[in-house]
């Protein structure tokens, strides 16, 4: 399948998550899809790459060690998703790469996924904390840069200062992460 053809179809993808779990069946089924998902996902300006953007999360939900041959790209390229629509899978995404890093069992990630990638992602999950995101891409992110605070000593003061100061002015469901969030990044100081 072309990338125009591959395109076209996506065009077609609506948000039941039938639609978007067939989708990321037929990705999964053929991995070379892959790269065509992604360079769509990065056609940034254009609805389709948020519909992109779903198929991968599905994909990444299933399997994420599909992603693995494209973390150079996908990484590279975070900063540059801004619709609503694509932010909340990707971030979704990070926080599957993330969680996976993170995981007590040998895993593919662990040994793929360099510093100069999580710094991005880290860097990603920062924007996604501090512009005017919606609140699953802030939970998202919020749980990744706890984990990758288990590493870099210097993000939990940050993430911390950002929730406290966020937090008057956020909805229930941020209130909610927000303070099991900083409660274990209080726990973790205090041991």
């Amino acid at each position: 399948m072309t990338l125009e053809d591959f395109y076209k179809e996506l065009s077609y993808l609506n948000t039941a998550r039938e639609h978007r779990m067939k989708y990321a069946k037929m990705v999964l089924d053929d991995l070379s899809l892959l790269p065509k998902l992604l360079d769509i996902l990065f056609m940034v300006d254009d609805k389709v790459s948020s519909r992109a953007a779903w198929v991968l999360e599905f994909v990444c939900a299933e399997y994420i060690y599909a992603i693995v041959p494209y973390l150079e790209i996908f990484t590279k390229n975070l900063n540059t998703i801004h619709l609503d629509s694509s932010v909340r899978p990707v971030s979704k995404i990070c926080e599957f790469i993330t969680r996976e890093y993170y995981s007590k069992h040998p895993n593919t990630i662990k040994k793929t996924l360099h510093p100069q990638y999580q710094k991005r992602i880290i860097e990603a999950c920062f924007d996604w904390m501090i512009s005017d995101q919606k609140v699953a891409p802030k939970v998202y992110a919020m749980e990744s840069l706890f984990l990758y605070g288990l590493d870099y000593n210097w993000i939990h003061p940050e993430l911390t200062q950002i929730l406290e100061q966020d937090f008057a002015t956020q909805s229930a469901g941020f209130k909610a992460r927000a303070k099991r969030t900083l409660q274990k990044m209080k726990k973790r100081k205090a041991s």
